[in-house]
């Protein structure tokens, strides 16, 4: 389970509007750190409406809820927001509500001091009513039945390189009733030189997930994932619910920003606001044929594709299906079931090849076109096999380009 919320406290002409993330269920005991995302302003030096950062929360425990954020200035500066509440017992209403924070830049040289306040009047009510409990749709899937496939992938772009990174990890349960094990790959693309992959695993399930660190041969990573936002569906939410369909997926992180580093060889590469996704599949298997897209807009704006035909009798025959998700300014678009956005007649079509492939038509009210190019030497062919044992390849970039046209 998760905690999600919204919190928003002002004052002096500063205001944060801040959207928490946190693991598990929130109570007053806890000592637990969140993700936070959301809209700093400080009058005259910034408004940025994405804000990325932790919110520590342990009033019980450690005495003090404590706010870390990242922005940006007006001017393009890179600032940092650190405050907290320090929580006491004798003034408990005031100690919550009363936050003091101070922003610093890059060389850690003080650039304003700011006292924010949460306003009960205010802000009580719509805090409480924003309050929603979910799963954690990154949970391991997997009910121990065999033929089953369940997969976690990390995307990321570094904004001062342009280095790609990507870590696949997957979950294999054979069909055959075999052993089911734990495998996976990562692979850097540089802008300077060939992209480089290496495999880890294969270990025997269960084992312990550990998606924002690893190694693999002469690749290793540490990770700090920031920021807080809604599963996105890329397939119907019903269909990752029920498994009805022969694979669903899901992004449960669609707009991260990743610290930490990189280190691949003697080359490593430090990272810092790097946007990027951290998505989730399970199913029977691969798709027969298969295109995905992963596009961070910016300003908090992505996009998602899925185009696939499936390997089930009578299934493979058709044209390949696309599920297309964009989160524009907080929407999710195409508006209804992205099934019947794929089914419907005049619905959206795919083309599926290399080095380009497409996507386009009309989906809840929109006309879009997508295209997608992955040069040939920027892209990893990755080989392996189906829970049944037949063979699959994937041959992915994270140096595409992608041009994406939403029009009414």
């Amino acid at each position: 389970m998760r905690t999600a919320f919204r919190e928003v406290m002002a004052g002096d002409g500063a205001r944060l509007e801040l959207d928490v993330d946190c693991p598990g269920v929130l109570h007053p005991l806890a000592d637990v750190e969140a993700g936070l995302s959301g809209r700093v302003v400080l009058p005259g030096l910034a408004d940025d409406r994405h804000a990325t950062g932790t919110l520590h929360i342990a009033p019980v425990a450690r005495k003090r809820i404590r706010y870390r954020l990242d922005f940006t200035a007006s001017d393009g500066r890179r600032l940092h927001l650190d405050g907290w509440k320090s929580i006491r017992y004798l003034r408990p209403v005031h100690s919550m509500t009363t936050l003091p924070a101070t922003v610093t830049d890059e060389s850690g040289r003080v650039v304003r001091e700011v006292l924010l306040r949460f306003d009960l009047r205010r802000e009580l009510g719509p805090m409480l009513r924003s309050f929603r409990l979910a799963g954690d749709a990154l949970r391991p899937r997997w009910n121990g039945k065999p033929g089953r496939l369940e997969v976690w992938y990390t995307t990321l772009t570094d904004p001062v390189t342009g280095t790609g990174f990507w870590v696949h990890r997957e979950l294999v349960a054979p069909s055959g009733g075999g052993s089911p094990y734990l495998h996976g790959w990562a692979a850097v693309f540089p802008p300077d030189s060939p992209p480089r992959l290496a495999r880890f695993g294969p270990r025997p399930w269960p084992a312990p997930l550990e998606l924002n660190a690893g190694e693999a041969g002469p690749l290793s990573w540490e990770l700090e994932p920031r920021g807080a936002s809604r599963t996105l569906f890329t397939f119907p939410r019903w269909a990752w619910l029920t498994g009805l369909l022969p694979a669903a997926q899901v992004v449960p992180r669609p707009s991260l920003r990743f610290h930490g580093r990189i280190r691949c060889g003697e080359r490593e590469f430090p990272l810092a606001g790097a946007p990027g996704a951290t998505a989730h599949i399970y199913g029977h298997g691969n798709a027969q044929r298969w295109a995905w897209l992963h596009a961070d807009l910016g300003n908090g704006d992505v996009a998602e594709v899925v185009a696939a035909v499936s390997t089930r009798p009578g299934m493979r025959r058709l044209p390949p299906l696309p599920f297309v998700r964009l989160r524009v300014d907080g929407r999710d678009l195409p508006g209804g079931d992205p099934l019947l956005a794929a089914l419907l007649p005049g619905r959206l079509r795919a083309e599926l090849g290399l080095p380009t492939w497409r996507v386009r038509g009309r989906a809840g009210g929109y006309r879009l076109a997508i295209e997608v190019t992955q040069p040939p030497e920027a892209t990893v062919a990755v080989d392996y096999q189906d829970p049944d044992g037949s063979p699959a390849v994937c041959r992915n970039s994270e140096r595409a380009s992608a041009r994406i046209a939403v029009e009414r």
